[in-house]
C-alpha cells in the first residue's frame, strides 16, 4: 500500500476522476509493479479487501482468476465501485473463471444496472469467440426494446453487444446496424481523430471494411 501511495499522481487522479475512477496512479507503473509481484492470491485477497481502488487493480492483475467462486465473482462484482476496476475484473478474472456462463445468465438478468452491464459485456464475450446456443436475434429485440432507455453504462454494454452481434454474424448485421441507427444511442458520442466511434452502425461498418481488406494468407 505504501508503493502504491508512492506512485499516486495528482494529474493522473485528476484525469481518472473524469471518467469516474478515483485513483492517481499510472496504469503502466502499475503493471510493471504487477509483473515483479507475479501471481500470489493471497496478496491480492488483501489488496481487494482494502476497498482502496488502485489495490483492487493491483490485486486483479496478480490473482488467479480460477480460485474464485461464483459467489466471490457475485460479491466482487457488485463491490467493484469504479468503471476500471468493474471492466477489468469482467476481462482479466471473470471471462477466466470456469463460472463465466452461470454468471453471464445470473448478472444479465439483475436488477442493478452495473451488475447487468457486466452480463451483457460476457454476452460481448461470447458473440465473438463461442455464438453456439446464443439467440442472437432475441438478443437483438431486448437490445431494441431497452437499450435507448438504459442506464449509461448499461447501455455501454448492450451497444457493444450489437455491434459485436454486426460485425461478427453477417446473417444478423443489417438489423444490427437498422437498429443502431433508428435508437441513434451514441451517434454524437466525440470520437478522437483516427480512432472508430462507438454508434453501432459506423461501428459495424467500419470493422467489416477493415477485415475484407486484410491480405488472406
Amino acid at each position: 500500500m505504501a508503493e502504491l501511495a508512492a506512485l499516486e499522481d495528482p494529474k493522473t487522479r485528476a484525469v481518472n476522476e473524469k471518467h469516474g475512477d478515483d485513483h492517481g496512479v499510472n496504469l503502466g507503473k502499475l503493471r510493471a509493479l504487477a509483473k515483479r509481484l507475479k501471481t500470489q492470491q493471497e496478496l491480492a485477497t488483501g489488496l481487494w479487501a482494502t476497498d482502496d481502488t488502485a489495490a483492487r487493480l493491483l490485486a486483479l492483475l496478480i490473482c488467479r482468476p480460477k480460485a474464485f467462486s461464483r459467489d466471490e465473482l457475485d460479491a466482487m462484482v457488485r463491490a467493484a465501485r469504479t468503471p476500471k476496476v468493474h471492466d477489468w475484473l469482467v476481462n482479466y478474472v471473470v471471462k477466466k473463471n470456469p463460472h463465466a456462463e452461470e454468471l453471464r445468465l445470473a448478472w444479465s438478468a439483475d436488477a442493478d444496472p452495473v451488475v447487468a452491464s457486466a452480463g451483457w459485456a460476457l454476452t460481448t464475450e461470447r458473440v465473438a469467440k463461442k455464438p453456439a446456443g446464443l439467440d442472437l436475434a432475441g438478443l437483438l429485440d431486448v437490445i431494441e426494446a431497452e437499450m435507448k432507455d438504459a442506464p449509461d453504462r448499461l447501455q455501454w454494454a448492450m451497444n457493444h453487444c450489437l455491434a459485436q452481434i454486426g460485425i461478427e454474424h453477417p446473417a444478423h448485421r443489417a438489423r444490427a446496424i437498422a437498429i443502431g441507427e433508428r435508437l441513434g444511442v451514441l451517434k454524437d458520442y466525440p470520437t478522437s481523430p483516427g480512432c472508430t466511434s462507438p454508434f453501432a452502425p459506423v461501428w459495424i461498418t467500419e470493422m467489416v471494411r477493415r477485415r475484407q481488406d486484410e491480405p488472406t494468407a
